[in-house]
C-alpha cells in the first residue's frame, strides 16, 4: 500500500529535498517537492499528502512552525515531521507543541528515515481499516446498504420490513452476483433474530457426505477423522438464521433429510441417535429454477414448496440499469477508500460505457469492474479510458457475434472461453453464464482442449 501514501519533503536547499523525495520514491512512496512553506501551502490546498517533511527555517517570511500550523489547518490527518540543522530543546519543544509528530536533526539518516515513515503510514493503514469497519458496522445490516431505485427492489425492500420478524422460510432467487446473501442478511438483521446467529452454508462446496456433517454435525467416531463430537450449522444457528446458498445442488438423500428438519424442526448428529431439536429460521438461495428442476425430477417438489413459503426474486442487474450509477458511485467510495486511493467521481462518458454493458456477472460483476478500474486510476476521477478493458470485451463480444465465417464449433469455443475469462475460471458462474450445467461445461472444456 506504499505507493498510494503521497508525501511531500519542503526545504529551501534542493540537494536536500530532492535526495530525501529520491530516497522515498526508492522505498515505493510517491513523493513531490516543495521549496519554500509557501509552495507547501499551495501544494497541500491543491492535494492531500499523508505526511510533510518540513525544514524549521526557510526564507520568504514563513518558516517550517507556521507551515506545519497552516498545514494543519488545511488537513487535519496530516502528519508532519520537522526537519532543522539548528536543534534545541526549545524548538523542539515549540515544534512538537504545535503538532508535529517527530523532530529529526540534519543531516539526516536515512535509514531512520525509512523507519520511521514505515511506522507512521502502519499506523494510518490501521485507522484507515478502522474506518472502514466501523462504516460497515453502521451500514453492513441495513437495508440501506442494498442500493436500488427500481421499483421491483423497491418492492423487496418493502417485503423485507414486513417479514423480518416472522419465522416463516423464505426463499430468495436469482442469478449469480445480484446479492441474494445481502437480501438474507438484511431480513435476519432487520427481524426480532437481529441479535442471534447468521450461519451461512454453501450447498454446492461439499460433497454429500461432508455436506451432511456440515449441516447437522458428527458424533466421535462417526467416520474416519471424527475424533471429536461437532456440532453442525443448525445447532449453531440455534435462535437465529441459518442461510443455505445454492439450495438448489443439494443432493437427494440430504434433500429429504432437510425436509424433516423443515417439518419436525429437530434432526440427528451423523452417527448419533440423539434427536436435537431446534429453534432457527430458514433462509435458502438459488440460481436454480427449482420449479423446473422439480419438473426434471431433481429436486423433490415437497421440500420444494416447504422452501417456498415466501419467495423473492431478485431481477438481474440488466433489468435495472437506472441502478448502474447508483451502485457505482456506492462501490467506488467503499473500494477507494479500502485501497487508499482519493477517487471520488465517474465521468459521464464511463457511466454511459456502463449502462451499455449487459452485466452477465450483475451486481459482483459492476464491483469488479470499478475496482479494476481503480487499482489502474491514476487521477481523481474514473474516466472512459479506466474502462477501456470493458469496452474492449463489449467489442469483442459484438465482433464474435456479427462474424459470419465462424463455425457453429468456433463460436461455442469462444463463448466458453469469455464466460470463464469473465468468471475468472469459476466454473459455477461460467456454467450460468452459458446456460447449462456444470458437466456439461467440463465436457465441453475437454472437448475444445480449453485451457482454464
Amino acid at each position: 500500500m506504499k505507493t498510494r501514501w503521497e508525501i511531500l519533503v519542503v526545504d529551501d536547499e534542493e540537494v536536500m529535498r530532492e535526495s530525501l523525495a529520491a530516497w522515498l520514491r526508492e522505498d515505493g512512496y510517491s513523493a513531490d517537492t516543495a521549496a519554500s512553506g509557501r509552495e507547501a501551502i499551495n501544494k497541500a490546498r491543491q492535494k492531500e499528502y499523508a505526511m510533510y517533511f518540513v525544514d524549521l527555517k526557510m526564507p520568504g517570511g514563513i518558516d517550517g512552525i507556521e507551515t506545519m500550523m497552516e498545514i494543519h489547518r488545511l488537513q487535519p490527518d496530516a502528519s508532519i515531521i520537522i526537519i532543522t540543522a539548528y536543534a534545541t530543546v526549545d524548538t523542539a519543544i515549540t515544534a512538537m507543541k504545535e503538532g508535529a509528530q517527530e523532530y529529526i536533526v540534519k543531516p539526516c539518516n536515512l535509514e531512520e528515515i525509512s523507519l520511521l515513515v514505515n511506522r507512521i503510514i502502519g499506523v494510518k493503514n490501521l485507522q484507515r481499516e478502522n474506518a472502514l469497519l466501523k462504516k460497515k458496522l453502521n451500514r453492513r445490516y441495513s437495508l440501506q446498504d442494498i442500493i436500488s431505485k427500481n421499483p421491483r427492489m423497491q418492492e423487496i425492500f418493502r417485503l423485507i420490513k414486513e417479514i423480518a420478524s416472522l419465522k416463516s422460510t423464505v426463499l430468495i432467487q436469482g442469478e449469480s452476483g445480484t446479492g441474494k446473501e445481502l437480501i438474507a442478511r438484511a431480513i435476519h438483521y432487520t427481524g426480532e433474530r437481529a441479535t442471534k446467529p447468521f450461519v451461512g452454508v454453501s450447498c454446492a462446496a461439499l460433497a454429500e457426505t461432508l455436506l451432511e456433517s456440515e449441516l447437522f454435525g458428527h458424533e466421535k467416531g462417526s467416520f474416519t477423522g471424527a475424533v471429536a463430537q461437532k456440532k453442525g450449522k443448525f445447532e449453531l444457528a440455534g435462535g437465529g438464521t441459518i442461510f443455505l446458498d445454492e439450495i438448489g445442488d443439494i443432493p437427494a438423500k440430504l434433500q429429504l433429510d432437510l425436509l424433516r428438519v423443515l417439518q419436525e424442526r429437530s434432526f440427528y448428529r451423523v452417527g448419533g441417535t440423539e434427536e436435537i431439536r431446534v429453534d432457527v429460521r430458514v433462509i435458502a438461495a438459488t440460481n436454480v429454477n427449482l420449479q423446473e428442476a422439480v419438473r426434471e425430477g431433481v429436486f423433490r417438489e415437497d421440500l420444494y414448496y416447504r422452501l417456498n413459503v415466501i419467495s423473492i426474486r431478485i431481477p438481474p442487474l440488466r433489468e435495472r440499469l437506472e441502478d448502474v450509477p447508483l451502485l457505482a458511485h456506492h462501490f467506488l467510495e467503499q473500494l477507494s477508500l479500502q485501497l487508499g486511493k482519493k477517487v471520488e467521481h465517474i465521468s459521464e462518458a464511463a457511466l454511459r460505457l456502463l449502462m451499455n454493458h449487459s452485466w452477465p456477472g450483475n451486481v459482483r460483476e459492476l464491483e469488479n469492474v470499478i475496482e479494476r478500474a481503480l487499482v489502474t486510476c491514476r487521477d481523481s476521477l474514473l474516466s472512459e479510458d479506466d474502462f477501456q478493458f470493458l469496452a474492449h470485451e463489449l467489442e469483442g463480444k459484438k465482433v464474435l457475434q456479427e462474424s459470419p465465417v465462424l463455425t457453429l464449433r468456433e463460436l461455442e469455443k469462444q463463448a466458453i472461453e469469455v464466460a470463464l475469462r469473465r468468471t475468472q475460471g469459476n466454473m459455477k458462474e461460467a456454467a450460468a453464464v452459458l446456460g447449462i450445467d456444470r458437466s456439461t461445461l467440463y465436457e465441453k472444456i475437454k472437448k475444445y482442449e480449453i485451457a482454464r
